[in-house]
């Protein structure tokens, strides 16, 4: 298992992370199995938005003993209600629900507090400017909540969150398909079919904005929904009109800018090592660019996808990697410190370029390297 620094936190995750789903199936009867698996395997990340009662009781026994083991990102402003979980702004009930979460994790402290599923603006000002936000806030004053977190679906409701310096880290729906769609604060439109009726070309601005936006202001980024809740895995469930790999789907979520860890909602053990084989995946099974060249519904072209499809460049260059700080550069307006920091350590840079384009002949998606390394040479310097 390899591992990242979730933005400026100083917690170092697993890029394999687990979401809660295998421990609600089966009446959660594999959440001993689950974590087992999770804590050989070395999975280190959990995220815990469930409010059920037993749910959070079973957890709070499986990491009996084994609690330093794992980072902890759990939610507040979700309580159980009816025998459902249901998402609320009730300070009072906010509180009530935190606290029976401690209880039953037998746990003094959450690693990361999640302000739950804000996927509007003005949702965000409610959080922002009332009670919530300020709970948060004293939570982690106490030491309670280590950093404080929000799940979004909403790159719109998103940046306004990232930007206003409150959070420092954000839990956000990012796959192939997803990242074609404009900012909503319906999260169903992600996968309303009449939204992939008409051909797609190229990411939405404001999702590539916010991803390079939490990069430069080391805003750590948790993935979930990396399979569209599986469709993306079935030619006819998927939007983009023909199915993925597991390994291709973590890999596109592995590879955006400020990413850390991808949250697989596993609902089985198997389901769980199949993600887990990524970081031992060849190079040839993580691959998406080709596949993403052929999406019949969905188009990326003359963009860059950061697939490595350009490499091997014959002066040694990491087309890929200069291509993201080249993007990371426009999107400031300027070049940040750490992104100058992180292209002075590459060992070639784009003013090395001599111009073969054989990069160009092997990239899927018939983007203009060779232009793309002379703007970056110009940007950052020969």
């Amino acid at each position: 298992m390899k591992y990242r620094e979730l933005g400026t936190t100083g917690l170092l995750v697993s890029e394999i992370g687990m979401g809660c789903e295998g421990f609600v199936d089966h009446e959660g009867a594999l959440t001993d199995e689950l974590m087992d698996l999770a804590f050989e395997a070395g999975v280190n990340y959990i995220d815990l938005y469930i409010s059920s009662p037993d749910v959070r009781s079973r957890l709070g026994k499986a990491l009996k003993g084994r609690r330093e083991a794992f980072i902890l990102q759990a939610h507040l402003c979700t309580v159980w209600r009816d025998g459902q979980y249901q998402r609320t702004r009730d300070i009072s009930q906010v509180k009530e629900s935190f606290q029976d979460l401690l209880r039953r994790l037998d746990t003094d402290y959450i690693d990361v507090g999640m302000i739950h599923y804000v996927d509007s603006l003005e949702d965000w000002n409610t959080v922002c400017q009332g009670p919530v936000l300020e709970y948060a806030r004293e939570l982690k004053r106490q030491g309670v909540i280590r950093h404080i977190g929000l799940s979004s679906h909403n790159p719109e409701a998103a940046m306004a969150a990232v930007k206003s310096g409150e959070i420092e880290v954000l839990m956000f729906s990012i796959n192939p398909c997803y990242d074609m769609q404009p900012a909503g604060e319906n999260v169903e439109d992600l996968w309303d079919e009449k939204n992939y009726a008409e051909r797609l070309v190229n990411m939405d601005p404001g999702r590539e904005a916010l991803y390079e936006t939490c990069s430069r202001l080391g805003v750590g980024i948790t993935v979930m929904k990396a399979f569209g809740g599986g469709d993306l895995l079935d030619a006819k469930l998927s939007p983009a009109g023909m199915a993925l790999t597991p390994l291709q789907c973590l890999h596109y979520a592995l590879t955006r800018p400020g990413v850390a860890t991808v949250l697989s909602g596993a609902h089985t053990a198997e389901e769980l090592k199949a993600c887990i084989r990524y970081g031992d995946a060849s190079d040839e099974e993580r691959d998406y660019g080709e596949a993403f060249a052929e999406f019949p519904k969905i188009s990326w072209e003359g963009h860059c996808m950061y697939c490595g499809h350009c490499a091997p460049c014959p002066v040694g260059i990491d087309v890929a990697s200069v291509m993201k700080f080249l993007n990371l550069a426009r999107a400031q307006g300027s070049v940040p410190e750490t992104v100058r920091e992180h292209y002075e350590a590459l060992p070639h840079k784009a003013g090395a370029c001599v111009g073969c384009k054989a990069c160009e002949e092997r990239c899927p998606f018939g983007v203009a390297v060779a232009e793309q390394m002379e703007q970056a040479a110009g940007i950052f310097g020969k």
